[in-house]
């Protein structure tokens, strides 16, 4: 009979890497939710001064006559954010080659869906702020994050069938990949040339270190660390760097399934010839040959897996929590809330985030499935592909990220879009849940 310290249960549970990937958005939006609270709880508490000047303390790093000198609130969005980015990388990298979007009768669902929930909000905020200073943001509606959104699908359990959790996490990875194309390519002002090759090079010398079969994580680390120093300094946003440095991780392990299994079998059958020296204590033999079995674990599991594994819990722990910490906490007015709302840059985000979203999506996928373009999600409904598209208006992350580099130095900007995603995103989420949770029917009951 086996017997188990309460904590050690956990070392007999598996899950797998789409499961864990589940696991870790759901932590993230729960983290999200608790640090966007105490941000506006600070922000409007006699703190908030203090709240305020600490994000916006000077932290500077010389190297020689070389220097950087950014505020703690840039160099969680330059910096931390890079990290968050890498991780979307790796994602995307993930879905194209095993995932949902590696088949394409699969992908079209979630690619044309995604691709109408970002082009209709985008035109409808262009056409509620056309020929205001707020034009510029256009590209704030039209993302999807993607941790609020899983972590309501996960609430509602078995009311929603495992497909459509594919379906959106699919959705939200082209998504994402879209944000990453309009960043780099509209929200880039001034582009330095010389820091951009260097940071190319850099890149190049990632692709090489794939391509010879380097399967240590440092030399990548290393190299892409040099990499964002080049991009931060390009005027391309620092963040790109880290998606960029996730296509150049190797995504085949170093030996196949297959030889894993004849190794282990070998070296399991060798550690039982081996004598143990007590009930509690190895042979020094087995020792090494589990050692050597731990290095093939190690080995059949490819780095970017490692990574993404790995880095899943400090990015939904500490990197996406500072960031809402550091962006979410705006003063309220509720006097002036109504005013607020009204202005074009607030109602052209929660117009595009809840309508534009709604109608992108659910609309696109209609047309697709009657078209036979695509089909459902196996054991989905329409009418739960509406309350998907629903949790797509909840923008959060990567709104607020775009807002900041949309409006930089305009805080009036930066306030209204905050407020608009802080009330679309509410709205959008609660209406998703609630439509899902109480409206909606599976196929099987309709």
């Amino acid at each position: 009979m086996k017997m188990y310290a309460p904590w050690e249960k956990a070392f007999d549970k598996m899950a797998t890497p789409f499961e864990d990937f589940i696991h870790a958005q759901t932590t993230t939006g729960l983290m999200l939710m608790l640090m966007t609270v105490i941000a506006l709880v600070l922000a409007n508490s006699p703190f908030a001064e203090a709240y305020l000047h600490f994000f916006h303390t000077k932290i500077d790093v010389l190297v020689g006559s070389w220097s950087v000198s950014k505020s703690i609130h840039h160099w969680i969005n330059d910096g931390l954010m890079a990290i968050f980015f890498f991780i979307i990388g790796l994602e995307i990298k993930r879905e194209i080659l095993v995932g949902e979007l590696s088949n394409i009768k699969v992908a079209m669902l979630p690619i044309l869906s995604a691709i109408g929930g970002m082009l209709l909000p985008a035109l409808i905020y262009i056409s509620i702020t056309n020929g205001t200073e707020g034009a510029n943001g256009w590209g704030i509606p039209m993302a999807t994050d993607i941790a609020f959104a899983i972590s309501a699908l996960v609430l509602l359990g078995k009311r929603v069938s495992a497909p459509l959790v594919t379906f959106l996490v699919a959705l939200a990875i082209v998504d994402d990949l879209g944000a990453v194309v309009v960043i780099a390519i509209f929200y880039t002002e001034q582009i330095n040339m010389i820091p951009l090759s260097l940071a190319l090079i850099s890149f190049l010398i990632l692709v090489l270190f794939n391509r010879f079969g380097i399967h240590a994580v440092l030399p990548y680390f290393i190299v892409g660390a040099v990499m964002w120093l080049f991009m931060l300094e390009s005027g391309v946003h620092a963040t790109i760097a880290g998606v960029i440095a996730a296509m150049a991780i190797p995504s085949k392990p170093k030996f196949t399934p297959l030889d894993f299994t004849n190794h282990t079998k070998n070296r399991l059958d060798e550690y039982d010839n081996y004598p143990v020296a007590t009930d509690y204590m190895m042979h020094e033999k087995q020792k090494a040959i589990l050692q050597n079995i731990k290095d093939r674990i190690d080995s059949v599991s490819s780095p970017s897996a490692r990574l993404e594994h790995d880095l899943h819990l400090p990015v939904s722990l500490l990197v996406i929590p500072l960031f809402a910490l550091a962006n979410a906490g705006i003063s309220i007015d509720f006097s002036s809330m109504f005013e607020t709302i009204t202005k074009p840059v607030s109602l052209g985000i929660i117009a595009g985030l809840i309508f534009g979203k709604v109608l992108g999506i659910a609309g696109v996928a209609y047309l697709a499935i009657k078209l036979g373009i695509a089909k459902l999600p196996d054991g989905s409904s329409m009418s739960q592909v509406f309350g998907v598209a629903f949790l797509g208006g909840i923008g959060f992350t990567m709104s607020i990220f775009i807002a900041d580099l949309a409006f930089i130095g305009n805080e009036t900007l930066i306030f209204q879009a905050k407020i608009g995603i802080l009330a679309a995103s509410l709205i959008a989420g609660l209406f998703g849940f609630i439509w899902l949770r109480y409206v909606a029917q599976d196929s099987s009951k309709q």
